[in-house]
This record gives structure tokens, C-alpha cells and sequence, in this order.
């Protein structure tokens, strides 16, 4: 999904900004329950084994742009430091540049907890802040019971998220077990057939 890391840095997780508004909180539930099962030297290798992919951004600030799941469960964890691998260095762009370059190589996803767009600078400052969208955790079950294939196409769950909005009603949402199954049989029908890691087949 990303090309080859310049070099890794140690960083402070408060310190650092996420390049989109929402994520799924079940997936966030997921993570923190198998971090909770690592020993201390388990969960140390796996912060090693898990560099977070950023862009060094005006004013020398750090932006990550994949992982922000894991980041929000370490957050919850009260994990302190992470290591980030430094794709790009665009600190020397101004702000409206740096977020058109962002935009251009699909390092940014400025879409809401209800799938509408929004400005920029409405991207919150820290993982902590990241709000929570129930059709990206359905996406995330839908995608793990085999619904899509997992796809490199940055942000794909998201598309996921938005055509399951469109299909099942917001108050289905909370029924784990019923809006999976729907999303599942959605996922593949035809009307999915655009989307990234689509696994259905045609029918006549």
C-alpha cells in the first residue's frame, strides 16, 4: 500500500494527527482486547513490527495515514510511544498545497462519521478525537466473514461503510448479528460490483 520507508523515528502518540475523521470503535474494541492479551514482550515486539506509515507535514508535524485503529486502541491503552516510518518529508509546503498533495496521492480521507465530506481543517488534531462511524465496524465484520476481499485501494472499507449506509437503516446498525447478515447478502449482489474486493458473482 505504501512505498519504502525513508527511516523509522520514535514518536509520541498524543503528538501525532490522523488523516481522517472516523474510524469503526468495534474494530478499536477488537484491538484492545488482543493487546490485552500480550505479555509485556509480546506487545513490545509488536510496536516494533508496527511502524506507522506518516508524512512530515508543515510546521514539522506528523501525519499518519494508515493505522489509526491500532492507534486509537493504544491511545486507550495509554500507550505513550509508537515508531513511525517517514514516507515523505512536505513540512515545506504551505498548509493549502500540503493538503492537495495529501489528497492527490489518497493520503487523506476527509469524510465524517456520516459519510459526508468536510473541510480539512475539520480532520481532528490527535487519534484520540477520531469519531466513530457503526458502518465502518460493519464493513470491518462484513470484510472479516469473508463478505470482500481485504483490498491495498487506501480507504476501501470506507467505500464499504457508504454503500451499506445507503442499504441498511441506521437503526438495524446496532443489531450486530442482523445488520451483518444483511450487509453480507449486499455485499454480494451486483449493486456491489464497483467496489474494491468485491466478491460476488453475476447472476442472471
Amino acid at each position: 500500500m505504501h512505498p519504502l520507508h525513508h527511516h523509522v523515528i520514535k514518536a509520541n502518540l498524543k503528538d501525532i494527527r490522523p488523516t481522517q475523521v472516523s474510524i469503526g470503535y468495534l474494530e478499536v474494541i477488537q484491538k484492545r482486547a488482543e493487546w490485552k492479551k500480550l505479555s509485556k514482550k509480546q506487545k513490545s515486539a509488536l510496536l516494533d513490527d508496527h511502524w506507522f506509515p506518516s508524512i512530515l507535514g508543515p510546521n514539522k508535524v506528523y501525519y499518519i495515514i494508515d493505522h489509526h485503529h491500532l492507534g486509537m486502541a493504544l491511545h486507550q491503552e495509554k500507550q505513550i510511544e509508537v515508531n513511525l516510518t517517514v514516507l515523505k518529508d512536505l513540512s515545506w509546503l504551505n498548509k493549502d498545497t500540503f493538503w492537495r498533495v495529501m489528497e492527490f496521492h489518497q493520503w487523506v480521507h476527509p469524510f465524517n462519521e456520516l459519510g459526508q465530506r468536510v473541510a480539512f481543517s475539520e480532520i481532528p488534531q490527535s487519534v484520540a478525537k477520531l469519531s466513530d462511524d457503526p458502518y465502518r465496524s460493519l464493513a470491518g465484520l462484513a470484510r472479516d466473514e469473508g463478505a470482500f476481499a481485504k483490498d491495498l485501494t487506501p480507504f476501501s472499507e470506507f467505500l464499504w461503510a457508504d454503500f451499506f449506509r445507503i442499504k441498511i437503516p441506521k437503526k438495524s446498525i446496532s443489531n450486530w448479528n442482523e445488520s451483518l447478515s444483511l450487509a453480507i447478502k449486499y455485499a454480494q449482489s451486483k449493486d456491489a460490483s464497483y467496489l474494491p474486493g468485491w466478491a460476488g458473482k453475476d447472476k442472471a
